[in-house]
């Protein structure tokens, strides 16, 4: 991909990207489209059995990236209206329905100025998926075996109510400061617990991290009835949250959450990798 700030510089960014393309994929086929500079990163699941019905259980705001890899993902997003949450949910649901799909699936936009782009679709339930859990009652994963059983949609989109607000905090065996990949024997494990605190991970005492997969070791998981309380519950699970023998993102995660623009929720895809240089710099 080529940003091209000017047209003097198009037939330039043309010819390297087609050049790029040809020797990874051997296809140097180019295309354009409309650059973004600063927006947030939202996505929407939904659910289709394949009868031409389908469902949007909403959105999440995935917008805390570093690298383009998600950090922190919450729901519903704190910039989407509920106008705009049932328009972009009702578009994409009759999407999904007018063309027959079945399956759990994610549809990933940009948003800028009001105005919401797409990226992809990915055809399965993601990472972040447990805080659309938190917020509908929904059970994600038996629904999507539900469907590829063959079964219909076990609910309507009028039996669906959004409640609250939930957080997730992806938990990686790197240095919190540098990223540099961390793995070793985890000689003490302690999740944090309590009403509303999820964790999902394979962690224990005593447990060998590999070097060879993604550093991701946990996700955290918090609800709260609206989104300042979801953030007190999360600052409390995150002290309680013990992982020793390895380098953990737990700092990370506590610093960030005690940011008062992320507490304002004023961020965007871009934010995250700023803040970090001006933590470096101080």
């Amino acid at each position: 991909m080529k940003v091209v700030p000017d047209a003097a510089q198009l037939e330039a960014a043309i010819a390297q990207a087609g050049s790029e393309a040809k020797a990874a994929f051997g296809d140097d086929t180019v295309y354009m489209e409309k650059y973004l500079g600063d927006p947030r990163h939202i996505e929407f699941q939904i659910f289709g059995d394949g009868r031409g019905n389908a469902i949007h259980v909403g959105e999440r705001d995935c917008s805390l990236q570093r690298r383009h890899q998600k950090v922190l993902e919450e729901a519903p997003s704190p910039v989407i209206s509920h106008a705009q949450r049932e328009e972009m949910g009702m578009l994409v649901a009759q999407a999904m329905a007018d063309m027959g799909y079945r399956g759990a699936g994610t549809i990933e936009f940009l948003y800028e100025n009001g105005q919401f782009y797409f990226i992809e679709m990915n055809t399965r339930l993601q990472v972040e998926h447990p805080v659309t859990e938190a917020i509908t009652g929904l059970d994600l994963v038996r629904e999507q075996i539900r469907i590829a059983d063959g079964l219909p949609l076990s609910v309507k989109q009028e039996d669906l109510e959004f409640r609250g607000h939930a957080i997730e905090c992806r938990i990686n065996a790197e240095d919190p400061a540098t990223f540099a990949p961390s793995p070793g024997v985890v000689t003490h494990y302690h999740p944090p617990g309590g009403m509303h605190v999820r964790v999902d991970s394979g962690l224990y005492s005593g447990y060998r991290i590999p070097p060879y997969y993604d550093s991701m070791i946990a996700k955290l998981i918090v609800y709260g009835r609206d989104r300042e309380g979801c953030i007190r519950r999360l600052k409390r699970a995150l002290e309680e949250f013990v992982v020793t023998g390895v380098k953990t993102t737990i700092p990370l995660h506590q610093k960030l959450v005690d940011d008062p623009e992320f507490l304002a929720g004023d961020y965007t895809i871009k934010w995250l990798e700023q803040w970090l240089a001006r933590d470096a710099d101080a």
